[in-house]
C-alpha cells in the first residue's frame, strides 16, 4: 500500500488461503489508482517462486523493486521438539524462497533497481523458543551482505529490514505461546508493539533514489532494542 502510495503498481503473492486478505490489499491499491496483481501460491515450491516472477514481470511489464517478505514463524519450547519437518519448513519459507526468487528476478532487475529482504531482530538477540526462526534470520542478513557485494556492480542495491516486536499474524498464529501474545512487545522502548505503517516507510525508502548511497546495510525497526 505504501508503495502504491508513492505511485508503484505492485505484483503481491501470497498463500492461497489468504486470497481474502489479498483482494482487501489489491482493492486498497487500487484505490490509488494503481495495479495490483494478485499471485496465490506457496513459496516453499521452487517452481512456483520462479513462476510468481515471471508473472509478476509479465503482468508489470518489468520489475524495479523486489521485496522479500514471506516468514514462517512456529515457536517450540525446546530443541527436541523442533522436527525435521518444522526446520524444513522454515527454512523453506524463510531462506531457500528468498534465493529462488532472488535467482529468478535478477536477471530482470535494470541498474538502479532495489533488493529487500527482511531479517529480524531475532538475528541479534535471538529467543530461546525461536530456534529455527531466529537461524532464518541470521542466514537473511549474512546473505543479503552478500548478495549486495555481488551485485553493487550491476547498480543494485540490496538491504534488508530488520523488525523488532510488530504485530502481525505470525504472533497470534503459533509464533508466540499465547500468554505471550497478550503482553506482546510490551518489553520495548515504546512499552508496545509496534505496527505495518510503522516499518513500511523504511521499505519505501530503501527502494527510493534517496537511498542511493545505502547498499549492504540492516536497518533496525526495533523499537529502541536497536541491532548489534
Amino acid at each position: 500500500i505504501a508503495y502504491a502510495r508513492e505511485g508503484a503498481d505492485v505484483a503481491l503473492s501470497y498463500l492461497p488461503s489468504e486470497e481474502k486478505d489479498a483482494a482487501e490489499v489489491a482493492q486498497l491499491i487500487e484505490a490509488e489508482g494503481r495495479k495490483a496483481i494478485r499471485l496465490p501460491g506457496d513459496v516453499t515450491d521452487e517452481a512456483w517462486c520462479r513462476d510468481l516472477v515471471s508473472q509478476a514481470v509479465e503482468g508489470l511489464g518489468g520489475l524495479d523493486i523486489l521485496v522479500v517478505n514471506a516468514g514462517r514463524q512456529q515457536y517450540r519450547e525446546s530443541v527436541g521438539e523442533v522436527s525435521t519437518e518444522d526446520f524444513d519448513r522454515t527454512m523453506k519459507t524463510n531462506l531457500y524462497a528468498l534465493h529462488w526468487i532472488v535467482q529468478a528476478a535478477v536477471p530482470h532487475l535494470p541498474a538502479g533497481a532495489a533488493v529487500i529482504t527482511t531479517a529480524s531482530i531475532q538475528a541479534y538477540e535471538p529467543s530461546a523458543i525461536l530456534l529455527d526462526y531466529a537461524t532464518t534470520k541470521a542466514g537473511i542478513v549474512a546473505y543479503t551482505k552478500a548478495l549486495s557485494k555481488q551485485l553493487l556492480e550491476k547498480g543494485i542495491r540490496v538491504n534488508a529490514v530488520a523488525p523488532g516486536p510488530f504485530w502481525t499474524v505470525l504472533q497470534p498464529s503459533g509464533g508466540q505461546p499465547m500468554e505471550k501474545v497478550v503482553h506482546f512487545g510490551e518489553q520495548s522502548a515504546y512499552g508496545r508493539p509496534g505496527q505495518p505503517v510503522e516499518i513500511a516507510p523504511v521499505y519505501v525508502l530503501l527502494a527510493s533514489q534517496e537511498a542511493s548511497y545505502v547498499t549492504g546495510e540492516v536497518y533496525g525497526v526495533t523499537g529502541g532494542a536497536g541491532i548489534a
